[in-house]
């Protein structure tokens, strides 16, 4: 569906017959002259795959993405037609965790900005503002699932109190749980955002929930971009109204909105939750096992749904 990396490109060109969609000058009338040809879609959570998509590959059995989140693939379509999915989970939980902490306490001491001060040559010839410590500090966190847990195991090492919400309690764990989003936000200092993607949680994250969250707190987002009200995220920030907040994830990626670019104190990142050079290699590692084992035997070490 989309370019990776060159070496997942030539590996995959070296295993399997393939057709890379990416490279057409028009994708969709290229389906319609190969698309029932194809048993088999390599996609990825930026990438994704439409009910369009699968509309024009009559044949398809299964589609292998590279990534944890699959809210770009049509899941009542592929369910519908008995077509199975499969994502990367597990592997990346580290590595997405790591950036939600290193997010927070670039928010709280104001690395980016420090870094652009010195660049600047202003050290020494005005003073830096203060920031913030994260120890002792109160962290909520929306969607306590493998990679919360994982955040909040490393916040853990700060001192922090952490609560979180889900839709319902998690019997595994002694955090505190809190039934409303909005008090949950209410109550912490930070919140990091975890949680999946797609339409569940479109907008959860809403301006109710901000407000809560309000001039002395902070946003931290490894989700998707889809989870935050991004308008009222920007208008709150603006009128002062939200302390902050650190986004590795946006509403319309790579754009991202030049009210945030104009605001100093955020720390924004083009989407490096998993980019590692280690989590990227297990990742796409785990797209070839999933691959192998369809082909063998109609199974995925890792199906969703």
């Amino acid at each position: 569906m989309g370019a990776l990396s060159g070496a997942f490109n030539d590996r995959l060109a070296s295993l399997y017959p393939t057709l890379a969609l990416w490279k057409q000058a028009d994708p969709q009338a290229f389906l319609q002259e190969v698309g029932a040809q194809v048993e088999l879609i390599v996609t990825s959570g930026t990438y994704g795959c439409s009910a369009e998509v699968m509309a024009a590959v009559p044949n398809l059995k299964a589609i292998i993405s590279f990534g944890v989140g699959y809210d770009a693939i049509d899941m009542d379509t592929a369910r519908a037609r008995n077509i199975r999915v499969s994502n990367t989970p597990d592997v990346l939980n580290d590595c997405v965790a790591d950036l939600a902490l290193g997010l927070m306490i670039a928010s709280a001491r104001r690395i980016a900005e420090g870094d652009r001060f010195v660049r600047s040559g202003l050290w020494g010839q005005q003073p830096f503002p203060l920031g913030s410590r994260i120890t002792g500090k109160r962290l909520g966190i929306l969607g306590l699932g493998r990679i919360g847990k994982c955040v909040a195991k490393r916040a853990a090492g700060f001192d922090m109190d952490i609560r979180y919400h889900n839709r319902r309690p998690d019997p595994t764990t002694d955090y505190g749980y809190e039934a409303s989003l909005v008090e949950l936000a209410r109550w912490a200092d930070y919140l990091v955002l975890t949680c999946v993607g797609g339409p569940s949680t479109q907008g959860l994250v809403n301006r109710e929930v901000m407000e809560a969250l309000g001039p002395g707190g902070t946003l931290i987002n490894v989700a998707r971009g889809s989870v935050v009200d991004q308008p009222a995220l920007v208008e709150l920030l603006q009128d002062g109204r939200l302390g902050g907040a650190a986004l590795d994830v946006f509403a319309e990626e790579p754009r991202v909105p030049a009210a945030l670019l104009d605001m100093p104190q955020l720390v924004l990142l083009p989407h490096l939750g998993s980019g590692t050079a280690e989590t990227r290699q297990d990742m796409a590692d785990l797209v070839f096992e999933n691959l192998a084992s369809f082909v063998r035997s109609g199974t995925m070490v890792t199906p969703v749904g």
